[in-house]
């Protein structure tokens, strides 16, 4: 037998033991995603096609939760809530922490004390932020209009007025973007000098170098953030249901913060209407997934990859 029909059994029998000691330890993992994740994608999608209440065995209504979809009033309601806290919350979220980023990677000393300081507002708990906002936003003694009150503002009712609550929220939601800050952070220390220095000796000053430089060698990460903030927003939920609907909560305007996760939970654990529940779920995963395919398709030209866009 030659050598090269010997190698290629012995190859094989390498690639073998690799490929099942690889899947081996991957194992707790595929079988955590099967269990938590592929199952009850899969369960929520028969039970939106039934009439669950959790206590009773589900029952089979066809397309009838779909087609209440579009007949209950809440649901555009929430949609619409969910739409404009998004559109304000992202740009003003990516704003923050690029302008953030650039002070730090352009601070010479003091760098990673200020990005540990940017980054710990982020483990708070959701819901101890939610009561933060209670204790910042109301429009009666609240720090935000109290501080307002200093220059000569009346202050708005944030948490009373429907105009004001997304705003709010929005405000509120930007306690926790030190995460970003501090991936804007990375990407921009790779950014390459000598691309600086070039701008330097054609003239070019701080904000062009930022907007012709900075900006297009840090899109994919930009891009990356914009896409992951988007699903955050579409998903948003602990902050404004602590803020507004929690504990029995009818002080504040409910309405103007009735998010399409919060109108979910409530069918799903409130009313126990699960079926009905899932059909939400799957109307928010489709929505979710358009909204981003349409994100990649429009950002597409804006994005600079150094090996050419894909």
């Amino acid at each position: 037998m030659s050598p090269s029909r010997t190698r290629a059994p012995r190859r094989r029998t390498t690639r073998f033991i690799e490929t099942r000691a690889a899947l081996l330890f991957i194992s707790p993992w595929i079988i955590g995603f099967l269990v938590f994740t592929a199952w009850p994608v899969i369960n929520s999608a028969y039970l939106s096609l039934t009439d669950y209440d959790v206590i009773n065995d589900p029952s089979y209504v066809g397309f009838d939760n779909y087609v209440q979809l579009f007949e209950d009033p809440k649901v555009g309601l929430a949609l619409w809530n969910t739409f404009v806290f998004a559109v304000l919350s992202v740009p003003a979220h990516l704003v923050v922490a690029l302008g953030l980023a650039l002070l730090l990677n352009g601070a010479s000393k003091a760098t990673g004390f200020f990005r540990t300081a940017f980054f710990l507002p982020k483990m708070t708990p959701p819901v101890a932020i939610g009561i933060l906002l209670l204790l910042l936003f109301n429009g009666q003694d609240g720090l935000i209009n109290a501080f307002l009150g200093v220059f000569g503002i009346d202050g708005p009712a944030w948490t009373t007025d429907p105009n004001w609550v997304k705003p709010a929220l929005v405000l509120m939601n930007l306690w926790t973007v030190g995460s970003s800050v501090v991936i804007i952070l990375a990407a921009l220390r790779g950014v390459p000098q000598e691309l600086y220095d070039s701008a330097l000796v054609d003239g070019a000053g701080w904000w062009k170098r930022t907007l012709r430089i900075t900006v297009p060698m840090i899109s994919p990460t930009l891009f990356f953030l914009f896409i992951v903030d988007s699903i955050n927003a579409l998903q948003s939920f602990t902050e404004a249901y602590t803020a507004f609907f929690g504990a029995g909560n009818t002080t504040y305007s409910n309405d103007a913060a009735l998010f399409y996760a919060i109108y979910l939970f409530q069918q799903a654990f409130e009313f126990l209407h699960m079926g009905y529940a899932s059909a939400l779920a799957w109307l928010l995963f489709i929505v979710i997934m358009a909204i981003t395919g349409v994100q990649f398709v429009v950002t597409r030209r804006f994005v600079h990859y150094e090996g050419g866009n894909p």
